[in-house]
């Protein structure tokens, strides 16, 4: 039985504001991000990265195509309850306690069936108008099975020659005043892992944080977001760079091993795309951008899934961090099940 191309099918994506088509080829060799052409990048958490490269590349207009059809509200369900997320939280306070880490980032996936009448394009012109997102991305490549639709606000890697910088999120509220201060130890970890991470790759003495705790606003919250950048070494290029930075540290922790290895024993489902990367490169032009995959949808195995979460310290309230996740997921279940027009 023919598998649902979940949109139309001819493969296209929609990053950094063009319409790329006319793919040529793909791999999962990240050298090919080091060669020529316009490539468009999907890097799961776990397992090989897609790497799309398409031959015309063109300002995005607004999708004409099929409207959205998503799944009911009631028909998500997640991967932790309530019960199982901040029993995670418990444990994590005592990881922390015993000197094992500083942080984790903790989450669940939520999923809902998905049916052949969804389009992934069509999901990525909904949340353009009700989730818009800087970093936002589409990439539909039915024959290889990559349907992502994502309204990320972060940043996690961009390039522009040999200069490169990332903008880590960490710290989330209902109002600019809600912050707690934990949100601000949170942040500055992950400043200080990125910055360690750059610094694998960087040319000594590049690397600098020229913006700390900039408060900026989303739908339906805010985030503390800080900005590390440096520049490359001659003989480091896309290959290199991911290899010292991926996973993000921003959906991981710190110490980041130390952190992948609480992630690995409380999660209860695969990340999937979820909290990798999804962007674009320009390997002609020696530039690119690829995102924190969160505020992600994507279809896998007949279902549509979406993660949310939050990173865990020891003043970390369980079911306050409960709540985090279930303010991240609010709008985007809105505008999927048809609610925000």
């Amino acid at each position: 039985m023919k598998r649902p191309t979940y949109g139309p099918a001819e493969p296209l994506a929609v990053v950094g504001g063009r319409l790329a088509t006319g793919l040529l080829d793909v791999t999962s060799d990240l050298a090919a991000l080091d060669s020529e052409g316009f490539w468009v990048v999907v890097a799961p958490f776990e397992g090989d990265a897609t790497c799309a490269r398409f031959e015309t590349v063109r300002p995005a207009k607004p999708w004409t195509g099929v409207r959205w059809q998503g799944p009911q509200r009631d028909s998500w369900r997640t991967s932790l309850d309530a019960d199982g997320f901040e029993a995670g939280v418990r444990a994590i306070r005592d990881v922390i306690a015993a000197g094992g880490v500083y942080q984790v980032n903790l989450t669940r996936r939520l999923s809902a069936p998905a049916h052949p009448g969804m389009s992934i394009p069509a999901l990525g012109a909904a949340l353009a108008q009700g989730n818009p997102a800087p970093f936002s991305a589409v990439v539909h490549l039915p024959d290889h099975g990559v349907h992502v639709a994502s309204a990320s606000p972060e940043l996690f890697l961009g390039r522009d020659g040999a200069r490169v910088w990332s903008s880590p999120i960490k710290g989330t509220a209902a109002t600019p005043d809600g912050f707690l201060a934990k949100d601000t130890a949170e942040n500055i970890m992950i400043v200080d892992l990125v910055r360690n991470d750059l610094g694998r790759v960087c040319r000594p003495g590049t690397v600098t944080v020229p913006g700390l705790l900039d408060l900026e606003p989303h739908p339906g919250l805010f985030h503390l977001v800080s900005t590390v950048s440096g520049h490359l070494r001659d003989d480091a290029g896309w290959p290199e760079l991911i290899d010292a930075t991926f996973p993000p540290g921003s959906v991981t922790g710190a110490p980041k091993l130390a952190s992948l290895e609480q992630i690995r024993r409380l999660e209860t489902a695969p990340r999937g795309v979820y909290c990798g990367g999804v962007g674009w490169v320009d390997a002609d032009r020696r530039q690119g951008e690829l995102n924190v995959a969160i505020r992600t949808f994507w279809i896998e195995d007949d279902e549509l899934h979406l993660g949310t979460g939050g990173g865990i310290t020891y003043d970390s309230d369980p079911a306050g961090e409960w709540a985090e996740t279930e303010l991240k997921a609010a709008n985007l279940l809105r505008v999927v099940s048809g609610e925000v027009r």
